[in-house]
């Protein structure tokens, strides 16, 4: 039922970003030849793409998610929508460990207009990492303005998804479930992740990637990976 729609959505959002996505994959590949970190952070349902980023088989081993508990809505579903609009939020996060220089930083934020996703890609680009934005230009637009700014104009590179503002798609006339947010982050993490390899492997560079730990061999490559990127990126432990 929803095959068009679907198809059509990842479509667009591939022709709409092709310039975008070869920026955000050299900012990605440039952290990886400096043995960088790719930061990434979300808040709410953003998570999930946070989740897609990290410790991922097929997916890069030198990404520090930047996650706090309340942003999670399993951990309390009105409590992460009020955690996200928390000023001072993103600080805290940050507090642990903040990207430098040749780190990059993605941040998924749907409405780009929420304290945390806002103060934490200002935070990034004031420490001097590039910040890539995966949102939703129509939706920021849109959204009621809670913060001083938005995520759009504190990003150097944005991805943007096309969805419609409040996320639901179905059915087009009155759209009121099928939100494909998620869906398009991942796809275009994926179409980032992929630029990425191609590049790399045409310049003879080796991009640090998780393998499954159901195929042979992948625990043993994995640990490889571990042992390296594991004190620097504390949620590997």
């Amino acid at each position: 039922m929803i095959n068009d729609l679907v198809a059509g959505a990842l479509q667009r959002a591939g022709e709409r970003n092709g310039r975008e996505i070869e920026r955000a994959a050299a900012l990605v590949l440039g952290a990886v030849r400096a043995d960088a970190l790719v930061f990434t952070a979300g808040a709410g349902h953003s998570l999930a793409s946070v989740a897609e980023t990290f410790y991922r088989a097929g997916g890069l081993a030198c990404v520090y998610p930047l996650y706090h508990p309340d942003l999670l809505p399993l951990h309390g579903a009105a409590a992460s929508t009020a955690a996200e609009r928390r000023s001072g939020l993103a600080a805290e996060v940050l507090a642990e460990r903040a990207p430098g220089r040749a780190d990059v930083v993605f941040v998924f934020s749907n409405s780009g207009v929420n304290p945390y996703p806002v103060e934490l890609a200002e935070a990034a680009r004031a420490a001097g990492a590039p910040v890539v934005a995966v949102t939703s230009r129509a939706s920021v637009e849109a959204a009621p303005r809670r913060s001083h700014s938005t995520l759009l104009e504190q990003a150097d590179v944005v991805l943007d998804t096309g969805v419609r503002p409040g996320d639901a798609a179905f059915p087009a006339d009155d759209p009121r479930t099928v939100a494909l947010s998620s869906l398009l982050n991942v796809f275009l993490w994926n179409e980032v992740l992929a630029h990425v390899f191609d590049t790399a492997r045409q310049d003879g560079v080796e991009v640090p990637l998780w393998r499954s730990s159901n195929v042979e061999g992948g625990d043993a490559a994995n640990a490889t990976l571990l042992d390296h990127y594991r004190p620097r990126v504390p949620a590997l432990r």
